[in-house]
């Protein structure tokens, strides 16, 4: 359960190469090196444990949240994208790293009440989330340079030997992700939802990986760490148009989206989309409803151990 902070609090503004450290209880600012070394020394020098807010930027956050969760430190992660709006909320029209500190400080005594504090997650879930980016940045380079190249055939044609080779590559992270599951006993898992319709090899590790993020209390639960929960936008007689909150990992929601399209064309699942289509939803809006079901499917059996009955309700 959230519960108000009672430690001093700390503000970290995070960068690839520095740290910049807003300490509230003394109204001082620091700033170290992102460096192991120099934030062990800085957790040893704290005269108590506090409460740290920091901001998730990339990966350069990661070894001061993982130091500071195991000094004791209790760590509240801010996301950009909550933070950007806070602060234009609270109308501070600059933007720099000491103001970001001072910033992150203001939020978690304001918000405390509707955070949970950060637990690191597993060295599996690390390692899964790694390969899917990589595998992921790989994608979107290779498709990008064939796009490009697609109007010159001279060129075209000698990059042709360049994208195989990709594609090797994506083959081979690919067969890294099956050997982890494999070793993670985790195979058998896989198999169970591999028999969704729609979630293919890639989908299924992918929603695996998120599963063992951590304890889900149910499925809203499950989508809302997606990113595919519904932002409602309603106020008196107006109702606005809904929309994906997207605070989750943007690929996993493209593998759903595939997975969506995919199960769209099956026996199962074809009735549905078309009753969601019937209904005057757009055929992105109906393959987001069909990509949340899915999901809800795959968590079901990963939550139950359960075996798939392909029965749509």
């Amino acid at each position: 359960m959230p519960v108000s902070v009672s430690k001093p609090i700390v503000g970290v503004d995070v960068a690839k190469n520095e740290l910049v450290i807003y300490h509230a209880e003394v109204d001082l600012l620091e700033t170290i090196p992102n460096t192991k070394a120099a934030i062990k020394k800085w957790l040893k020098a704290l005269s108590c444990k506090v409460a740290i807010a920091i901001e998730a930027t990339n990966i350069y956050h990661l070894e001061f949240a993982d130091l500071a969760h195991e000094a004791g430190c209790v760590v509240y992660m801010v996301g950009g994208y909550e933070l950007k709006h806070y602060r234009e909320s609270v109308k501070i029209r600059a933007k720099t790293d000491a103001l970001d500190a001072k910033l992150l400080v203001r939020y978690l005594r304001k918000e405390a009440d509707e955070l949970r504090p950060w637990t690191p997650p597993s060295p599996l879930y690390r390692h899964l989330l790694s390969l899917f980016r990589r595998r992921a940045a790989l994608v979107q380079a290779r498709v990008s340079l064939t796009q490009s190249w697609a109007n010159e055939p001279l060129l075209k044609a000698s990059f042709a030997e360049q994208v195989k080779s990709m594609q090797r590559l994506e083959g081979l992270i690919e067969k890294m992700i099956s050997d982890c599951l494999k070793e993670a006993g985790l195979l058998g898992q896989l198999k169970r939802c591999l028999k969704v319709e729609g979630i293919g090899f890639l989908t299924g590790a992918r929603l695996i990986a998120t599963f063992q993020r951590g304890e889900f209390r149910n499925s809203d639960a499950f989508i809302a760490f997606l990113g595919m929960d519904l932002r409602v936008n309603k106020s008196g007689q107006k109702d606005g148009r809904r929309s994906l909150s997207k605070r989750g990992d943007s690929e996993a929601r493209r593998l759903l989206h595939n997975a969506a399209m995919a199960a769209s064309r099956t026996e199962t699942w074809k009735a549905f989309y078309q009753a969601q289509r019937a209904r005057g939803y757009s055929t992105t809006q109906a393959l987001v409803i069909l990509a949340r079901k899915l999901a809800r499917v795959v968590f079901a059996l990963l939550k139950g151990q359960s075996e798939y009955q392909p029965k749509v309700g």
